[in-house]
């Protein structure tokens, strides 16, 4: 037995002792005992996989395993659990409740480390678990300010552990924890999903068991479109994939069989798949316990712990410097279909101070610097696909084949159309975007100036390759001289829904927003600040786009699901604006051709060109696209130099010459 796991035993026989103590005071032996319990379910949990009992267990066994494992954050039972912020600071008081909270909740993060086998890391927070317990024990010298001490010496004393770790699932193709899962499983033996840990659900089960019913031939063109995309981001970009060797695989589970097929043509390209904790998932059992928890660092994120962490997150990145720099870049399977979700404001969750904000924004914005500096930004691309889920409900199976159509439209035919609209935009000094009805929005957008019209442009040409599916023309707009209002009644943004978004620019910044989720303004800006904005004070227009695949559009609202899609759809099905970095952050100085030929100039915006002066200035760490959809949109102009118009779409649809093709859908 080595020292970590002669640590680990003397650990979990303390926890036994401590499960039937009562030498705490009174109001916390229930949590305590709780806590207590949940180790002891991972011990045991610890050695049947070791003692591989899990392999030899039933599909009935396995659910009930999960089922335990997760019940306490189900939404019926979430209400009275430890691990919800309201009833733990309600139980156990405001001094302690949120810190104890915080514990339970890292506790209960340990599932998927004992799948993997991590006893270092289980055993460092089970220890602390005890070391707290320790400090209730001795009543008369116990001090909030004391606990909260020792939390942030454990976060602070092991970010080294826990980022080296976290690095090198990152990167490292020898880290074969899920790839061993998608490529050695009996796939047809549902049983495989609670292989991970992760919480597993219907939609993990029915997804797993539709894409079992189907044919191998339509998973290998399922496959196939989401790697060949792949591949046309690295050649239409010009850059060289053969001197790449690995590649970031992301996916939902149940979606192993397409993954297979794709790890395998990955294989003929010369790619290893990595596939890190967290670039594979389930849905969540309940995101209410996921937003209560977003912002849990507040505890202990301080000046000191930030400068620490970044000379982490170097030093891994440095140690794994060979291997990071084989890594060609994120291939990302999306899902959609999920219930939109409305967060609840809870007074008792843990939120940033405005310090912390500032320090929580430099920290991503840094991280980001340092992982482009190991991961080269000119020399990797990337794939987005997205599939729908068993959660959308009657007509799922509908919906999976109306996706099909989407990801597959015909490249060279809408190449051509969008082409048209280009053409139109590069005439243009600026840009006028119009919604109707309740509609506010009204923007001019400002567009770089062509010295060589005839072998330059400001927009791309995007078809289906790094983002599936195909369907938009965007730019990097000018920020002085881009002004108005940007408003959506509705839209969906990551996991999070927003009423009636509104947000005014100002020489392309943002000035103010709002929205009318909740009860008060303060309550409104705080969600767009922290989950668009990611609390940054302001943020550039880092992308103007017209998205042109109406064929998706008239699907989504055939089955009322535009609230479902995810952005990668819905950006496609009206004009959006992103908020934040530009689509070619890093690589602005890479030179970036369309298919006709012409070098897309508009690269950079005023901020993004800081980095030649200031790096620091130059980057935000987000980008966050906002459509209008097609019924809001009364019209976009393109506005010449001499004050001619030019309009691309009128009432929704597009008018200018060439385009009919993209109106079909609606007929």
């Amino acid at each position: 037995m080595n020292i970590i796991d002669e640590r680990y035993q003397i650990a979990i026989d303390r926890i036994k002792e401590i499960k039937t103590e009562e030498v705490v005071d009174k109001q916390y032996i229930k949590y305590f005992c709780t806590v207590s319990q949940f180790i002891l379910k991972l011990d045991k949990l610890n050695k049947d996989i070791k003692s591989n009992k899990l392999t030899d267990d039933t599909l009935e066994q396995l659910q009930s395993q999960n089922t335990e494992l997760y019940q306490d954050i189900y939404p019926e039972k979430y209400e009275k659990s430890f691990a919800n912020p309201s009833y733990a600071v309600n139980f156990l008081g405001q001094e302690f409740g949120q810190i104890l909270c915080y514990l339970y909740k890292n506790i209960r993060d340990l599932i998927g480390n004992i799948y993997r086998e991590e006893t270092e890391i289980v055993t460092l927070w089970i220890e602390l678990f005890i070391e707290i317990y320790n400090h209730f024990e001795e009543r008369e010298e116990l001090l909030c300010d004391n606990i909260r001490e020792i939390l942030y010496s454990f976060e602070k004393d092991n970010t080294e552990i826990f980022m080296e770790q976290k690095v090198d699932w990152a990167v490292n193709p020898e880290k074969r924890f899920a790839v061993d899962i998608v490529m050695n499983s009996d796939l047809s033996d549902i049983r495989y999903l609670y292989q991970y840990g992760e919480y597993v659900g219907d939609n993990e089960i029915q997804m797993a068991e539709y894409l079992n019913s189907m044919e191998q031939e339509k998973i290998d063109l399922l496959a196939h479109v989401y790697t060949e995309g792949y591949r046309r981001g690295f050649e239409n970009a010009g850059k060289d994939l053969s001197i790449k060797e690995t590649v970031d695989i992301r996916y939902n589970i149940g979606f192993e069989r397409i993954v297979r097929a794709a790890i395998s043509d990955f294989k003929a390209m010369g790619l290893k798949p990595v596939i890190y904790p967290g670039g594979y998932n389930s849905t969540m059992p309940n995101k209410q316990y996921w937003f209560d928890h977003k912002f849990d660092e507040a505890l202990y994120l301080d000046k000191a712990f930030v400068k620490r962490k970044l000379e982490v997150v170097k030093q891994a990145y440095e140690e794994k410097k060979e291997i990071a720099g084989k890594m060609a870049g994120p291939a990302v399977i999306e899902i959609f279909g999920e219930n939109p979700f409305e967060p609840e404001n809870k007074k008792e969750a843990l939120s940033f101070t405005e310090e912390q904000q500032k320090l929580s924004v430099n920290f991503r914005t840094e991280y980001v610097r340092i992982v482009q500096q190991y991961i080269k930004g000119e020399e990797r691309s990337f794939t987005i696909i997205a599939f729908p889920i068993p959660e959308f409900g009657d007509k799922f199976e509908e919906m999976f084949d109306a996706t099909v159509k989407i990801n597959t439209l015909d490249a060279d035919k809408y190449g051509k159309v969008q082409q048209k609209i280009i053409d139109a935009l590069d005439r243009a000094e600026h840009v006028r975007v119009v919604g109707k009805g309740n509609n506010k929005t009204y923007l001019n957008v400002e567009l770089h100036h062509l010295n060589n019209p005839e072998k330059e442009t400001n927009f791309e040409n995007c078809l289906a390759d790094v983002n599936i599916p195909l369907g938009e023309v965007f730019t990097s707009p000018l920020l002085k001289g881009t002004n108005g209002v940007l408003h959506v009644s509705e839209v969906y943004l990551g996991e999070l829904n927003y009423k009636d978004l509104e947000i005014q620019f100002d020489d392309g910044m943002i000035k103010d927003y709002t929205c009318k989720n909740f009860d008060t303004e303060g309550e409104n800006k705080k969600y767009i600040k922290e989950n668009v904005m990611f609390n940054h004070d302001t943020l550039p227009i880092g992308e103007f786009a017209i998205g042109t695949n109406t064929t998706a559009y008239v699907i989504a609202n055939k089955y009322d699901v535009v609230y479902k899609l995810p952005i990668l759809i819905v950006e496609k099905m009206g004009p959006h604006f992103a908020v934040g970095d530009t689509c070619y952050s890093f690589e602005e100085d890479v030179k970036v051709y369309n298919p006709d030929g012409k070098e897309i100039i508009a690269r950079d915006n005023e901020i993004s060109a800081l980095r030649k002066t200031d790096s620091k200035k130059a980057y935000f760490g987000c980008h966050t696209d906002i459509t209008i959809p097609y019924d809001e949109l009364g019209e976009i102009v393109a506005v010449t130099a001499e004050g001619e118009e030019i309009v691309i779409i009128q009432d929704g649809r597009f008018v200018l010459e060439g385009c009919e093709l993209l109106n079909e859908p609606f007929l």
